[in-house]
């Protein structure tokens, strides 16, 4: 397969091969937030859907019916968020054009409420994904992982369950094979 040239970093987006077996990542695609050998990796899972709404964790928001994200599997108590607004939202982090993490969640919650936030414009997340020193890279060189870029609007606008097959065709070439894979090549 064609090897990608993509240096490990905020934006990258982590494809699972269709192989990776960890029940935490299978089928998953991994949005790279924050990334330092030394210290670890940060990321979001963006295509796993959970059943509750974000009103249903954010009281304060109980009126804006929108998707709630399996962030990973690291604390999944706690609340993270991509949005495009980090342009008026105090203490957000650009991560590629038109793409921010986290911030002064009182300004957005007032943003959301004055509805000023569309549902596309915004993703919230319970939990994270994280690796140790190294850890990342030694999985994306055992071939755990596929890297890839996408468009802010891609990211924040493709149903969950769709992300990992429309981003590995979008790559073209052998990948379509591999957006086709079976999950259980047995009961091909």
């Amino acid at each position: 397969m064609e090897e990608q040239n993509i240096e490990l970093g905020p934006g990258v987006i982590l494809i699972a091969h269709p192989w990776l077996s960890d029940p935490n990542f299978q089928r998953t695609v991994v949005l790279v937030c924050e990334h330092r050998p030394e210290e670890g990796s940060f990321g979001l899972v963006l295509s796993r859907k959970l059943e509750n709404k974000i009103g249903e964790l954010v009281d304060t928001l109980s009126d804006f019916d929108h998707d709630l994200f399996l962030g990973g599997p690291v604390q999944a108590d706690t609340l993270h968020y991509l949005h495009s607004h980090g342009e008026v939202v105090d203490s957000a982090i650009q991560i590629q054009d038109g793409l921010f993490w986290g911030g002064d969640f009182d300004l957005i919650q007032a943003l959301v409420l004055a509805g000023d936030v569309q549902p596309n414009g915004i993703r919230f997340f319970a939990g994270y994904s994280g690796w140790g020193p190294d850890q990342l890279a030694e999985e994306i060189d055992e071939g755990s992982w596929i890297l890839t870029t996408a468009p802010s609007k891609l990211i924040l606008e493709t149903e969950a369950d769709s992300l990992w097959r429309t981003l590995l065709r979008r790559m073209g070439g052998a990948y379509v094979f591999l957006s086709n894979f079976p999950v259980d090549p047995r009961q091909n």
